[in-house]
């Protein structure tokens, strides 16, 4: 099989799995038999991320916690800790942030890297073989493989959310990304390339009222360790995702 048709033959089947996403909260009944029901609407937490024990346990060695969750944002030349090889160093130096408020770059799409740690809420939809979480930024879906799959091969599409494998660690649920196109980490000039990898925890708070979560990313081409966010959402009935419907426009109002 060529390329082009693999890659027609996975955007087939992410498409038509997207279509039934909204079916699978019908499954959550069943699905909370074994595991927590990570379904619903998820509103990111205005107070600070819960740097949950169990989570924090799995950190691995080398990674930097970075402290942008939310509306944070570094500030130039600033990057939380993570150590960049050079050439990604000297990269950040030519970034200019009026290059991003232009028509051309004002919505320019990011992965999810820098995407889940947004002030903007998610919506879950639980089944047995596979996830769906719907991002209000960007009006992002991802899907997360459930049923035991490998990963893509190496020359299979890179998008912005990626290839997501899915899998149970107790009543945490463990997410590895792949396969993700080259986007911006901290929003000052620090990408990462295509060979990143990510890995995210969830799991409920005691009381079932709060989705907390680590983001894990690693990337042999940009840093030479890792980095990391804890995130927190508040859950919230009878809500959901809104389109996000970016208007590239409104960069004019930034034009010299």
């Amino acid at each position: 099989m060529s390329r082009q048709a693999r890659v027609l033959q996975q955007a087939l089947r992410v498409g038509a799995l997207l279509v039934l996403g909204s079916a699978l909260a019908g499954i959550s009944a069943a699905q909370a038999a074994t595991h927590p029901d990570l379904s619903g609407f998820w509103s990111l937490s205005r107070a600070k991320p819960v740097r949950d024990p169990v989570l924090a346990a799995r950190i691995p060695p080398n990674t930097v916690e970075l402290v942008d969750t939310g509306a944070v944002e570094f500030g130039i030349g600033e990057f939380g800790g993570l150590k960049l090889k050079p050439a990604a160093l000297e990269r950040t130096k030519q970034w200019n942030s009026k290059d991003d408020m232009t028509v051309a770059n004002a919505c320019r799409v990011p992965s999810i890297v820098y995407a889940l740690q947004g002030p903007f809420p998610i919506e879950i939809f639980q089944g047995t073989e596979l996830i769906v979480m719907r991002l209000e930024y960007f009006d992002m879906a991802r899907v997360f493989f459930m049923d035991g799959r490998a990963h893509l091969p190496a020359d299979g599409p890179h998008t912005k959310t990626g290839d997501s494998l899915g899998h149970w660690e107790g009543d945490t649920l463990v997410v590895e990304t792949t396969h993700l196109k080259a986007a911006t980490i901290t929003n000052n000039g620090l990408d990462h390339s295509d060979q990143v990898r990510v890995v995210e925890r969830f799991r409920l708070s005691a009381d079932g009222k709060q989705l907390l979560a680590t983001q894990e990313f690693e990337d042999p081409q940009v840093l030479d360790n890792r980095g990391l966010r804890f995130i927190t959402w508040d859950k919230v009935a009878g809500d959901h995702v809104h389109a996000y419907d970016c208007d590239p426009s409104f960069a004019e109002n930034y034009a010299n």
